[in-house]
């Protein structure tokens, strides 16, 4: 357990981190002075922050030396004088909790951005301003072109599919698990096997507890190399039982399974959608093109998904039983990393696209709810109420946090009852 949540919070961490990094970077080339960028989520341990100003220092002078002679002898008579000496300064500062470190005598004409490292070790953030007064400074995010003000609310997004992009491909470097129906060429395939990719609600196959993922070593003894072979074995077995060897990760186990006659294909079976899968690595040149090409694959698969989620939630049909909350990713972080680290790459890779296409939602707070208002801004020639838009803002955020408790809930419900 303690194994699966540090791998949760390292992967979400890095997702979460790149992310707020692609807004700070995009930011500063378009050359804005954003207010924070921090690793972690408040409150703050220690920032840097470099400033710009004028270090003002008094200096004593003497002048006007007068020599004079009397009966008691010779006497100097000296005034002194104070000067303020100025000098210009670019350093770094130390930021300390919600206090900077000041020196005597500073005189501030300009701060950059503080880094800072903060307590709650998931991801980051970056402070642009955007939900704060603008008034005439002409570097505030919200004194910008709506161009520039898109760019950087999309630039998140951006940064998690090219991490996506980044983790598959190094994935096909490394060797990814697929199936062996269309393999690129030049490819070298190892470990092949028949693997499950699906077992149905409430089969035979459900109730042995197979899941998604475990390889079929063999039945009864006798191992297959095709998903052919599988089908013509249990085929006509209706009623029988036989023993699957299983192999989960590193653990192996011998389940028995009663073979059912199933509805959907009128012959004998667990109840498991199977196929033949291996190991595919491929030579750098061409595992960067085809992990471009299953990012933007994956990422069409998951668009479409949400689009059938909202239809039917519009439709009344009420949330689907597959869709996961913190809890359950962290439940599946955890039944993935024991696979393998491909395994973990692939799952983050996904998760990575699931969290760009989330925060791209035309919803308030979220990044895509900002475009929005960006757009409407740009349509209507000037911009909405910034108390209208800040209210909007604070509601969807409400929205949103009720939902991820709401689905948290089941997930515990789902995991641990």
């Amino acid at each position: 357990m303690f194994t699966t949540l540090i791998t949760f919070i390292i992967i979400l961490g890095i997702l979460v981190f790149v992310h707020e990094l692609g807004h700070f970077w995009t930011a500063k080339k378009l050359g804005l002075t954003p207010k924070e960028f921090g690793f972690g989520f408040p409150p703050r341990i220690f920032g840097i922050q470099k400033i710009k100003g004028v270090q003002r220092s008094l200096r004593e002078q003497s002048e006007d030396i007068e020599i004079s002679a009397d009966a008691e002898g010779v006497r100097e008579s000296v005034s002194v004088s104070s000067v303020t000496e100025t000098q210009n300064f670019s350093r770094w500062r130390m930021v300390t909790g919600a206090a900077a470190l000041e020196r005597e005598g500073e005189e501030i004409t300009e701060a950059g951005t503080i880094y800072s490292l903060n307590w709650l070790p998931l991801g980051g953030f970056v402070n642009i301003g955007e939900d704060e007064e603008a008034g005439n400074d002409p570097r505030h995010f919200k004194n910008q072109k709506p161009w520039k003000r898109v760019v950087i609310l999309s630039a998140g997004v951006a940064m998690n599919l090219a991490v996506a992009a980044v983790f598959i491909t190094w994935g096909f470097m490394l060797g990814l698990p697929q199936t062996l129906d269309e393999v690129p060429a030049g490819a070298h395939i190892r470990e092949r096997h028949v693997q499950i990719l699906q077992v149905l609600p409430g089969s035979p196959a459900e109730q042995a507890g197979l899941q998604m993922g475990d390889v079929i070593a063999s039945i009864d003894g006798q191992t297959f190399t095709s998903e052919a072979g599988v089908q013509d074995y249990v085929a006509g077995k209706a009623g029988e039982t036989l023993t699957y060897d299983i192999r989960r990760g590193s653990e192996e186990m011998k389940i028995p399974i009663t073979l059912t006659k199933l509805a959907s294909t009128g012959e004998a079976g667990a109840g498991i959608a199977i196929a033949e899968t291996g190991i595919v690595s491929l030579p750098w040149y061409r595992a960067i093109w085809e992990g471009i090409k299953a990012t933007v694959i994956m990422t069409w698969f998951i668009i479409t998904a949400f689009v059938a989620l909202l239809y039917k939630l519009l439709a009344g049909a009420g949330v689907s039983a597959d869709i996961a909350g913190p809890v359950g990713i962290a439940v599946m972080t955890g039944q993935v990393a024991r696979l393998g680290f491909v395994y973990l790459l692939q799952f983050a890779a996904m998760l990575s696209i699931n969290l760009a296409i989330i925060n791209f939602l035309p919803f308030p707070a979220l990044d895509g709810g900002r475009v929005v208002f960006v757009i409407i801004e740009k349509i209507r020639g000037r911009a909405v109420s910034e108390k209208l838009e800040t209210a909007l803002h604070n509601i969807g955020f409400v929205l949103l946090i009720l939902l991820v408790l709401g689905v948290t809930y089941r997930d515990v419900l789902r995991f641990w009852n």
